[in-house]
């Protein structure tokens, strides 16, 4: 890796430098979060353990810029790093999940009047 000598830098030289590494930083986040969540499908059942918290099955939505939405057995919505998420196999899904029809329950929303 070639050195860079900040010594000799000008504290606006600095700044710059600074700002180029954070958004450096912030890209290759971005790239690994994005790698991890195509390693993922709509539609397929997933868990996560949230801190302090019991296991979370649930289906996931959407993909979002940083995170994926993944809708919980118990209809509640949840936004999670995909590097937290892991696939449930076929055989934990039938356990943990009362109706095994293949296809994702969600809860019946009513309009407030």
């Amino acid at each position: 890796m070639r050195q860079i000598d900040i010594d000799s830098l000008s504290e606006e030289e600095l700044v710059e430098l600074n700002h180029k590494v954070v958004a450096r930083l912030r890209f290759l986040h971005q790239m690994r979060s994005h790698s991890a969540m195509l390693g993922f499908r709509i539609g397929e059942r997933v868990k996560f353990h949230p801190d302090g918290g019991a296991v979370v099955f649930g289906i996931l939505t959407r993909y979002n810029k940083k995170t994926v939405t993944v809708v919980t057995d118990s209809g509640e919505n949840w936004n999670v790093a995909p590097g937290l998420l892991s696939k449930v196999d076929s055989a934990m899904a039938r356990k943990n999940r009362p109706d095994d029809d293949g296809i994702a329950q969600f809860p019946n929303r009513t309009a407030e009047k």
